[in-house]
């Protein structure tokens, strides 16, 4: 009796999961066909998912710097973390589990890989983008002297290509038949 109510728990947490995809890829294939003459269905749902969870991490950074932390350094005793980076790293242990479930279950699903090994591989890819953001940062503020903000939106658009690549390729590749 008790197997079969843990059972259904477990087919009822399942159920759930899946109803939830379900729900955003209806949502993203009612607009795909605007989009279909410039992405294929992967490409445009990598660029909504990865959009939204930007625009998510943003959100949560924004609430943690103004609210959370109320703009104060963060004194964890041994250091002192500014009220930015903390707001940063707070936002970053949220949005990164939200940015790679969309990926594995929403965008890049016909990967065989085991779920950990794709985490291991999203993990790898993010904080290389991570290191990208800062080293095209500095190369552009700080040698060819662009204005902080144009610089950002450049090493931006890079920064999507490598992930893009990275994670259909690397982190959540298909094997290839033959």
């Amino acid at each position: 009796m008790q197997e079969n109510m843990q059972l259904s728990s477990v087919n009822s947490e399942s159920a759930q999961k899946f109803t939830l995809k379900l729900q955003i890829e209806t949502i993203l294939d009612f607009f795909y066909p605007v989009f279909r003459r410039f992405f294929d269905k992967t490409t445009y749902r990598y660029a909504v998912c990865g959009g939204i969870n930007t625009l998510f991490d943003i959100f949560l950074f924004f609430l943690f710097y103004h609210y959370v932390l109320d703009k104060q350094n963060l004194n964890l005793s041994l250091f002192v973390i500014s009220p930015h980076i903390a707001s940063f790293l707070l936002a970053f242990l949220l949005s990164f589990p939200a940015g790679f479930l969309l990926m594995r279950f929403v965008v890049f699903q016909e990967s065989q890989l085991k779920g950990r090994i794709q985490f291991f591989r999203y993990l790898i890819i993010v904080l290389c983008s991570l290191l990208m953001n800062y080293f095209f940062l500095k190369l552009f503020v700080e040698y060819f002297h662009f204005y902080p903000t144009i610089a950002k939106i450049i090493t931006t658009f890079f920064v999507i290509a490598f992930s893009y690549f990275a994670q259909r390729n690397f982190s959540f590749k298909t094997k290839v038949s033959g």
